[in-house]
C-alpha cells in the first residue's frame, strides 16, 4: 500500500526494510512503524505534537470524556462495511485502536501523523494497525486505496484525499460545533465568537450526512481539566493565573462535535 515519499514509486517490504525501485529505502522501526517523512516535507525540525502534549492528550482521552465521539466515528465508518481505513492524523492511537476493536479482523485499519512521538506511541501500543509518519499533503498510499477515511481535527489536501480514496469511498470528518468548549473562550475572550456549523465544502466529495454529538462534561479531577487545556490551541491565551483560577473553579466543560459524512464522487473508470 505505501508508495515511495520521494519518487512515489511503490514501496516493497524486504525483511524490516520497505524499498523503492529507486533504491530509496526506509526502516521499520523496532515498534513496528515506519517514517516515510523525508526532510523536504518537514516544516520543523520535529514537527507535529511533542511528547508532553501526546501524555496530556493520552491521559485525557484514557478518562473516556472523548468516547461518545469514538463511539460515533466507529458506527459511521461500521455503516460502510470497508474493508480498508485510514486514520487521517490518528496522533497517539487512541481512535485507531478503538476502531480496530470496532471493526472485523480482516479489515486493514492504517494511521499515519507527522508527530515521531505520537506514532511511536500508537504503534507500540496497537500492533495490529499500520502506522506511518508521513504528511497528509503527500499521502505515502497508492491510488485508491482506501475505502475510508476517518478525519479528526486533521488538516488535509483535498486532491490527495480525491487520490487515495476508492470510487464511492467515504470521508468521515471531525470538527468542533459552535459551543465547543465554550467555556474556555469565555473565561479568556471578552467578545466569544462561535464555531461555524456551516457544513463545508470537500472537492471531489458529496456530503451526505451530518450528526451533532453535543453533551456537558463533568470534570472529574482538575488534572483532567489540565490534560484537556494542554490538547487545545487555546491554551497559549491563558496566563498562569487565570489557567489555575480556571481549573480550580471549572467544573463542567461544554462538548460539541460535528461529524460529517462525505462519498466520493470517483467512479471505477476515474482514476484520482
Amino acid at each position: 500500500m505505501y508508495i515511495c515519499p520521494l519518487c512515489r514509486q511503490p514501496l516493497t517490504l524486504t525483511g524490516r526494510q520497505y524499498r523503492c525501485a529507486s533504491n530509496h529505502s526506509f526502516d521499520l522501526a523496532k515498534e513496528s512503524y515506519v517514517n516515510l517523512l523525508p526532510v523536504q516535507q518537514k516544516n520543523s525540525k520535529d514537527p507535529g505534537d511533542n511528547k508532553l502534549m501526546i501524555e496530556a492528550r493520552r491521559a485525557f482521552l484514557q478518562s473516556a470524556a472523548y468516547q461518545p465521539l469514538s463511539d460515533a466515528v466507529n458506527k459511521l465508518v461500521m455503516q460502510a462495511a470497508p474493508a480498508t481505513v485510514l486514520d487521517l492524523g490518528c496522533g497517539e492511537g487512541y481512535y485507531s485502536g478503538r476502531l480496530q476493536q470496532a471493526l472485523k479482523p480482516a479489515v486493514r485499519l492504517s494511521g499515519i501523523d507527522i508527530s515521531k512521538a505520537a506514532v511511536k506511541y500508537a504503534a507500540r501500543h496497537y500492533p495490529a494497525i499500520r502506522f506511518a509518519v508521513a504528511s497528509a499533503y503527500q499521502l505515502p498510499f497508492a491510488d485508491n486505496s482506501f475505502d475510508s477515511i476517518i478525519r479528526i481535527y486533521a488538516p488535509s489536501d483535498s486532491s490527495e484525499l480525491q487520490r487515495v480514496i476508492k470510487p464511492q469511498g467515504r470521508l468521515i470528518s471531525v470538527n468542533p460545533g459552535p459551543e465547543h468548549l465554550i467555556e474556555m473562550k469565555q473565561a479568556v475572550y471578552r467578545e466569544v465568537k462561535l464555531h461555524s456549523d456551516q457544513i463545508k465544502d470537500q472537492p471531489g466529495f458529496q456530503h451526505i450526512q451530518r450528526q451533532q454529538l453535543s453533551y456537558p462534561l463533568h470534570i472529574t479531577e482538575p488534572e483532567q481539566l489540565d490534560n484537556l487545556l494542554q490538547m487545545v490551541p487555546l491554551a497559549w491565551k491563558f496566563s498562569s493565573d487565570t489557567r489555575q483560577a480556571f481549573i480550580a473553579t471549572t467544573r463542567t466543560i461544554s462538548i460539541d462535535f460535528l461529524l460529517d459524512v462525505y462519498q466520493s464522487d470517483k467512479t471505477a473508470d476515474k482514476p484520482g
